[in-house]
């Protein structure tokens, strides 16, 4: 895989499907600031992008099954009827069959109009390809789209980056209509590229690079945490792209930025970043996460600061 190969990759004036993970609000006694999650699902709609709940941004490894069930209702009731999102199937922990387990996830999300996406399961990490697509196909069987999801391991141990083969295997599934791909790793992106233009070219890839958002420009679209961050910067950055403004470089290096300094060790901790970014926006009330996420230290204010700032934010939303 040389330079000139990727570079000739270039895919200019794409349309671009743009999904963001929706960050799940707390307020300041923490409790789920239900109105403050509302309103940001809204916006993102509005901005053009498709919202993901209840995936590692929304902190469903946390969440009870109750819990899950409200964050569904809460955005079906945001978005109203006939709108899409996207929002997570995630078993792990739990006790009985895989399929059953994934299945009964999916009535859930299917039942208020939601695709499901697949959180891997640590219990398939040392199946055989043959075996995780096998257990993958009858997931999906009978479903009109479903999404499967890769991850890398400094996001949840339950992550796991699949061979290749296993990757053209999902790609065999009919109901299986694109794929998040976690590995923080351009070159195994780009050859997830590869064997879909090869074997089947409508099969989305959907970047989760929080560090290389440009991967859109090679094929790529996106399921981003960084994305929920400002979701109206990246409804503009898209539409840039699409019209071939030369604008775009300079949006795309600010939310680039942003991403650099959000995704930083410990990954996890991106969460804390977010709610600080926003409550700085002044689009979430406080800057709590869920009590079990990794945390920033004090002066990650001023960092977010600076990024909402290089993003051209209003002196008023500058402030504390």
């Amino acid at each position: 895989m040389r330079i000139e190969d990727l570079e000739s990759r270039k895919i200019l004036h794409r349309k671009i499907n743009g999904i963001a993970a929706a960050l799940l609000p707390f307020t300041a006694d923490g409790e789920v600031a239900v109105e403050a999650f509302q309103n940001h699902l809204r916006l993102t709609h509005e901005a053009g992008l498709i919202n993901a709940v209840n995936m590692d941004t929304g902190y469903v490894m946390y969440l009870s099954q109750d819990e899950r069930l409200q964050i569904l209702r809460c955005t079906r009731e945001a978005l109203g009827p006939g709108v899409t999102f996207i929002a997570g199937a995630y078993i792990e922990g739990r006790d009985g069959d895989i399929v059953s387990l994934y299945r009964k996830q999916m009535e859930s999300i299917v039942d208020y109009g939601g695709t499901p996406i697949l959180f891997q399961t640590s219990r398939l990490h040392n199946q055989s390809s043959k075996e995780k697509v096998a257990v993958y196909r009858n997931v999906c069987r009978g479903h009109s789209a479903v999404l499967g999801f890769e991850l890398g391991k400094m996001f949840a141990p339950s992550g796991e980056i699949f061979d290749e083969q296993t990757i053209r295997g999902l790609m065999e599934i009919p109901e299986m209509i694109g794929l998040k791909h976690s590995s923080l790793d351009r070159l195994t992106e780009f050859r997830r590229l590869s064997l879909r233009d090869q074997f089947r070219p409508d099969f989305k890839i959907y970047t989760g690079n929080d560090l290389a958002i440009d991967m859109i420009e090679y094929g790529s679209d996106y399921l981003l945490g960084l994305a929920t961050f400002d979701p109206i910067r990246f409804g503009e950055r898209d539409r840039l792209w699409t019209s071939g403004d030369p604008a775009y470089y300079h949006l795309s290096d600010a939310l680039q930025h942003l991403g650099n300094v959000a995704f930083r060790h410990p990954v996890s901790a991106y969460k804390h970043s977010a709610a600080i970014y926003l409550k700085l926006t002044r689009k979430f009330p406080s800057d709590k996460t869920h009590p079990q996420n990794a945390t920033r230290p004090a002066w990650e204010v001023e960092l977010m600061r600076e990024c909402a700032h290089r993003l051209r934010m209003d002196d008023e939303n500058n402030r504390n």
